[in-house]
C-alpha cells in the first residue's frame, strides 16, 4: 500500500503536520511518501492520498487547489483524506462563540467534497510566527497579537487522525496500484 501525503505550506506548519502524519502511517506499516504538492509528479502509482493545505483568508493555498484540479480523476478513484491547517491562538472559538475549526474554512470545502469524495476532512490548529512571513504579507502579519502567535498544533489530535487513517487502510482489501 503506497500512500502520498501531499501538502502546501507557506511557513512550515502544514509541512510539519504532513510529515507527522507520514511518520505515523509508516510506523503502522504503510509505505507513505510526504511531498510538497509542487514536487509531486505522477500520482497513478499511489493507492491512497492524504492532502493538506495551509489556510489563508479562509482558502486553501493556490498550489494545493491546482494540485487537486490537475489530479482530480486519479484522486477521486482512490481513498482520500484531506486536512486544513490554519487557526492559531489559544482560544478555540471566535468572538461570536463559534468553533474556529468549523468557521476557518476552506471556503472551497464543498467543491473538494464533491470532486474528491474524501473519507474525512479535518481542520487543525497551526503554528504562526509573524517574523517568518516575508514581503507585504509580513507587514500585516506583524500586527497579529502576540497571544495568537506560536505553535498551536495538537499532536495528539493529529496522531489520532493519522492512526484512524492507517486503521482504515489496513482493513481495506488490497488493491493493486494503477
Amino acid at each position: 500500500m503506497r500512500v502520498l501525503v501531499a501538502y502546501a505550506s507557506r511557513a512550515g506548519s502544514t509541512k510539519g503536520i504532513a510529515e507527522f502524519i507520514g511518520d505515523k502511517l509508516q510506523k503502522s506499516g504503510i509505505q507513505a511518501e510526504v511531498k510538497d504538492v509542487g514536487a509531486v509528479g505522477d500520482v497513478l502509482g499511489y493507492d491512497a492520498f492524504v492532502i493538506g493545505s495551509a489556510l489563508y483568508m479562509y482558502h486553501w493555498l493556490k498550489e494545493a487547489r491546482q494540485f487537486v484540479e490537475k489530479n482530480r480523476a486519479a484522486l477521486a478513484a482512490r481513498p482520500v483524506w484531506i486536512f486544513s491547517s490554519g487557526p492559531t491562538g489559544r482560544k478555540p472559538s471566535d468572538s461570536k462563540g463559534r468553533d474556529l475549526k468549523e468557521t476557518s474554512g476552506p471556503k472551497e470545502i464543498d467543491e473538494l467534497r464533491k470532486s474528491l469524495n474524501p473519507r474525512d476532512h479535518r481542520v487543525f490548529f497551526g503554528a504562526f510566527y509573524a517574523d517568518r512571513i516575508k514581503g507585504a504579507m509580513g507587514l500585516f502579519a506583524r500586527a497579529t497579537p502576540k497571544e495568537d502567535q506560536g505553535d498551536f498544533r495538537n499532536w495528539d489530535e493529529i496522531g489520532a487522525w493519522a492512526d484512524a487513517i492507517a486503521t482504515s487502510l489496513m482493513s481495506a482489501p488490497a488493491k493493486a496500484s494503477a
